[in-house]
């Protein structure tokens, strides 16, 4: 694409414009027209033949040159949209001034000064003068708004970026505003049928219009991050709101273009290499668009939308919605997807694409392997959180399972990478989301039956102890930054703990590993919350022990062989002496933080490693704490929920919840609301106790505040009856064999002998304004980072996060 003359051309406009002291005129078509009337400049030649600093000497020396290019680029999309780029010409100016925006929009944005530009109206600026009604209102609309409209009708315009319903004339073509674009979604899925036939040059173009849309709503990179969660994208807003008469069709194409994408194809080994694949350009910038249209506050808009919600309500592609709940009709759309079929193929094309990496085959990179896997998991977070439907479409099946493979397999892969934090916290935070629904514990009972990839050790077992196994390598062998993870991942294994039927002897051990580990008098000492991990454990031991007695004999079993952790954490001495002399040891908690190559890795296992030198990443917002992001429910008698009230919090560490009763019910769910969350993150790493100590110095008092409250009622009264038998069973029988033993307590039964169970304690996710700002960090993050052919918004001045490099 583009020749050299053409290249040469097309640098000579850019060096006249950087040149030139006096403002050019508006209506001097010649100049202007260097710009975009040649022959194509393909998008990479646009980059290279337009310097940022020259753009920028633009800005500060040229103003009007920088301001007049952008209106005659707006103007001839403009000009474009309304004509419906009949002539191949006409599309190709369209295309070239796509591309010329997309690159210097970034400088527009990065200067304060500038941001309103796009926002203002200039009366005469060369704006074409329409006969149609709407002539006075299209003269006065900001210079955005155009450009918005514009590229929204330019996204269904026939021939250029659809498949056209009519012959094609010049005397037929069809008027683009008369169009109803609801009859040209591209593809078959959400309340739309007809599948169209694929174009390569169709999607290309789209491709290209959904880069300068992303462009636009980039704007918010540039803006310092915030905690006020009523500050909205104006281009997000706007684009997403009634004026949009596109916006319907143009939801529905997005969803449809990326669910029903099919990397794989017919299957035929290394297809990728042979044939090029305009579809996956096009998933890409789809989904990327759709995260960012959602970016929308949970907690207000998705309640209004979903009281609208009923069965009587249209499918999104049937017709028109009235805008009820969010002004965003993206966000509005989405929650209101209810039809069985729609969500069945939401879910399925989400499952295909995640576990799209996971695919093995005999023949090495025969098959195709997507990268924007990261973006398809914000996607998937923001269905659960918009569409409650949806949730529970996603967990009254066993197709959670397709979604949670996937993610465990990429918090395997991505543990020892620091590049990849973002994504070991999102993975993170949808399993927390799933784990606050009963449903989920459930499903996690069905066995584990694939072959999937992860060096992790072979088990026969449920889908439960692949989480638990996987958790654990987390915990023991994962980078230093994800410590803060660990209230999260132990909140998740208390959560399913309840309805856990039956734990693998694998993750049984590794359970009581973690608390061998955590337990120890130094680590319990060197930090303020570390206790907290033990309270987590010993939930998760009284659950299963009160509600899973029968079937869990070999967690049963690892506690009766741990019984000594048990008996020295009752025993832990809190006098100052003791504290001093544990911490002076320092010794190894049990975890230790080498990259794992355990023997007994599944076939075709690969271990996780660090990132390569140099890899960038993208800076993120600190998360709140576990008791800023959940909030406490008890599961009732009859299986409903009931919220748990929140208690005032604690001013200091040595006076907690002084005076609070030592049962096993109260402990349980009044524990982790002493956790202060001002604490310096030094103070919360876990295993760093040097570092901790400088900011904390643990003494008796803080000892007994929450020594005299650990739950260890249940299992110590289980040891009291079991471990007598036990012994009588192995010195009557002279047993070294541990089958005879796991055949006792398999067949054994506590009823009676136990204290009355303590209600079920559920940490269900709620949203909030940390977790908001640390999503639009991550999300644009990624975005920025995924953008690098051509590096859209690389050497620009970012404020919402920081690039480093690794």
């Amino acid at each position: 694409m583009g020749n050299s003359d053409t290249k040469l051309h097309f640098r000579k406009a850019v060096i006249q414009l950087t040149t030139r002291t006096q403002p050019v005129e508006a209506s001097d078509d010649v100049f202007w027209d260097q710009f975009w009337a040649e022959s194509s400049t393909a998008m990479q030649d646009v980059f290279a033949l337009v310097p940022a600093a020259e753009i920028r000497a633009v800005r500060e020396e040229s103003p009007s040159n920088l301001a007049t290019l952008c209106y005659k680029a707006v103007e001839r999309l403009v000009q474009g949209a309304d004509s419906g780029c009949p002539s191949e010409k006409e599309r190709q100016i369209v295309v070239n001034c796509t591309r010329l925006l997309t690159r210097i929009l970034p400088y527009i944005f990065e200067d304060a000064d500038w941001r309103g530009f796009f926002w203002s109206t200039v009366p005469g600026a060369g704006r074409t003068k329409r006969l149609d009604e709407d002539a006075d209102d299209d003269e006065a609309r900001p210079l955005a708004e155009s450009l918005l409209l514009a590229i929204a009708d330019l996204l269904f315009c026939p021939d250029f970026t659809i498949q056209s319903h009519k012959k094609s004339s010049p005397d037929s073509a069809e008027d683009i505003r008369s169009i109803d674009s609801c009859e040209y979604i591209w593809e078959a899925g959400v309340g739309f049928a007809q599948s169209p036939p694929l174009n390569y040059v169709h999607d290309l173009n789209r491709t290209e219009l959904l880069k300068l849309l992303l462009t636009c709503f980039s704007e918010a990179m540039y803006l310092p991050p915030s905690s006020d969660s009523k500050t909205l994208n104006p281009w997000v807003s706007f684009f997403c709101s009634t004026e949009n008469r596109h916006a319907l069709p143009l939801f529905t194409s997005l969803i449809n273009v990326v669910c029903a994408y099919d990397p794989v194809g017919f299957g035929f080994p290394y297809n990728h290499l042979l044939f090029s694949d305009s579809r996956e350009q096009l998933v890409e910038q789809s989904i990327q668009i759709l995260i960012a249209t959602l970016e929308h506050e949970a907690s207000s808009a998705s309640s209004a939308a979903l009281q609208a919600l009923d069965e009587a309500t249209a499918s999104p592609a049937d017709e028109e919605p009235e805008p009820t709940g969010p002004d965003n009709l993206f966000v509005n759309y989405l929650s209101r997807i209810h039809r069985e079929e729609d969500l069945s193929f939401i879910l399925k094309g989400l499952a295909r694409l995640l576990n799209n990496p996971l695919i093995q085959t005999y023949l090495p990179r025969s098959t195709k392997k997507i990268q924007f896997h990261q973006e398809l998991l914000i996607l998937f977070w923001k269905f659960c959180d918009f569409n409650k439907k949806f949730l529970f479409f996603v967990l009254k099946s066993s197709d959670v399972l397709d979604i949670l493979v996937p993610i465990l397999f990429y918090l395997n892969d991505a543990r020892a990478d620091q590049s990849r934090v973002g994504l070991m916290h999102i993975g993170v935070f949808i399993l927390l989301l799933l784990s606050g629904e009963r449903n989920f514990g459930v499903r996690l009972n069905k066995p584990f039956t694939h072959r999937v990839p992860m060096d992790i050790p072979v088990f026969t077992g449920t889908h439960a102890d692949l989480l638990v196994v996987i958790f654990h390598k987390i915990i023991t062998s994962g980078h230093q930054r994800l410590q803060p993870l660990f209230d999260c991942l132990l909140t998740i294994i208390v959560n399913i703990s309840p309805y856990l039927k039956s734990l693998s002897m694998v993750a049984a051990n590794k359970l009581l590993h973690l608390l061998e580990a955590f337990s120890t008098p130094w680590f319990l000492f060197s930090a303020p919350q570390n206790h907290h991990l033990v309270f987590f454990l010993l939930e998760v031991y009284n659950n299963i022990i009160q509600y899973q007695f029968d079937g869990n004999f070999n967690l049963v079993y690892a506690i009766i062989r741990k019984r000594n952790v048990f008996h020295q954490l009752a025993n832990l001495p809190s006098d100052t002496a003791s504290i001093q002399k544990a911490l002076q040891k320092k010794k190894k908690s049990g975890i230790s933080r080498t990259n794992s190559t355990e023997k007994g890795s599944m076939e075709g296992s690969t271990p996780a490693v660090p990132a390569e030198p140099g890899t960038l990443k993208a800076s993120l917002e600190a998360t709140p704490g576990i008791d800023k992001i959940t909030e406490k429910s008890q599961v009732s008698v009859d299986g409903t929920m009931v919220a748990v009230p929140h208690s005032d919090p604690p001013q200091t560490p040595s006076d907690r919840n002084i005076g609070a009763a030592a049962s096993d019910t109260e402990s349980n769910s009044e524990r982790d609301q002493e956790v202060d969350h001002t604490e310096s993150e030094a103070a919360r790493s876990r295993l760093s106790s040097v570092s901790s100590t400088a900011a904390f110095s643990a003494n008796p008092d803080w000892v007994l505040s929450w020594k005299t409250r650990l739950p260890l009622q249940t299992i110590m009264r289980l040891l009291q009856v079991l471990v007598p038998q036990v012994e009588k069973i192995c010195i009557d029988k002279g047993l070294t064999d541990e089958s005879e033993i796991l055949n006792f307590l398999q067949h054994g039964t506590l009823v009676g002998l136990l204290p009355v169970p303590h209600p079920i304690l559920i940490r269900k996710y709620q949203a909030n304004a940390g977790t908001a700002m640390w999503f639009r960090t991550y999300m644009w993050g990624i975005i920025y980072l995924r953008n690098v052919d051509p590096p859209i918004w690389y050497d620009t001045d970012i404020r919402l996060f920081e690039i480093q490099r690794i």
